[in-house]
């Protein structure tokens, strides 16, 4: 059996998380998700990963959101609970201090793309088509969907959206600010060249910065403020702040050491 999530570490400390199942679309099921959480685990335990990138195996799809076929087989209760597990594993990538960045090398449907909502930066190939289809299906998106997409690109086209389980395409997804970019070549190789400039700067201070931009953006402009203001006093201290002075006054690129 391959294995479900397959993770590579760069040089530059940026671990790339491919999930594993392209027979399956990559879809969400049970031992992925699990095979997933242990892989967080690694995630918050690992001081020296400067960024993350998620994508999946191929270029047919990201994910295709939760393994229905796993799913035809579930009573109620288990059905309620293998999306509550869905939901807290996407919570737990959002949660992560570091930037993490969705490739979309295929499509991004339901909770696949719920998965890359939690993310900070979403690339697509320009074949990719997005869209929470849950509708479709009688349900609606339920580990996240509806709260990311709609603090991301508003309330009236998060609504259509969701409303008319449509798909967009990639383009239209960066008109509407559901993805920051999008690139004729591979995603994965986008996303690394983009965690490669994120991971050249102060670690403290992108983790920082993060923070920042999470919370603040989750209370009012002069609550956000104090935060802000909270995190740019945890850079002070650092030895990573004086070598960023001393680089610019040497005119050299910096060494930060994240201390």
């Amino acid at each position: 059996m391959s294995q479900l999530i397959v993770t590579e570490k760069t040089a530059d400390n940026i671990l790339v998380v491919t999930i594993n199942r392209p027979e399956a679309a990559n879809a969400l099921s049970k031992a992925t998700l699990h095979t997933l959480n242990e892989t967080i685990d690694m995630i918050y335990a690992d001081d020296s990963i400067r960024a993350v990138i998620i994508t999946g195996t191929g270029e047919k799809a990201f994910s295709a959101g939760a393994d229905l076929k796993e799913r035809r087989d579930m009573n109620e209760k288990e059905v309620v609970d293998a999306v509550t597990y869905i939901g807290d594993t996407i919570n737990r990538i959002g949660q992560i201090n570091v930037p993490v960045i969705a490739a979309l090398n295929g499509v991004a449907f339901g909770g696949g793309l719920e998965l890359a909502l939690a993310c900070d930066i979403r690339i697509a190939s320009q074949h990719v088509k997005v869209g929470l289809t849950e509708t479709s299906l009688a349900i609606i998106p339920g580990a996240g969907g509806t709260q990311r997409l709609t603090r991301l690109i508003g309330l009236g086209q998060a609504k259509r959206l969701i409303y008319t389980a449509t798909p967009v395409t990639a383009q239209e997804a960066l008109q509407l600010g559901l993805v920051e970019q999008v690139t004729e070549s591979c995603a994965k190789e986008a996303a690394i060249k983009m965690a490669q400039k994120i991971a050249a700067n102060g670690p403290i201070a992108v983790k920082q910065a993060k923070l920042a931009i999470t919370n603040g953006m989750e209370t009012d402009l002069q609550t956000a403020l104090q935060i802000e203001r909270l995190s740019y006093l945890q850079t002070i201290p650092t030895k990573d702040r004086l070598e960023g002075l001393q680089a610019f006054k040497e005119k050299r690129k910096p060494n930060y050491e994240g201390k």
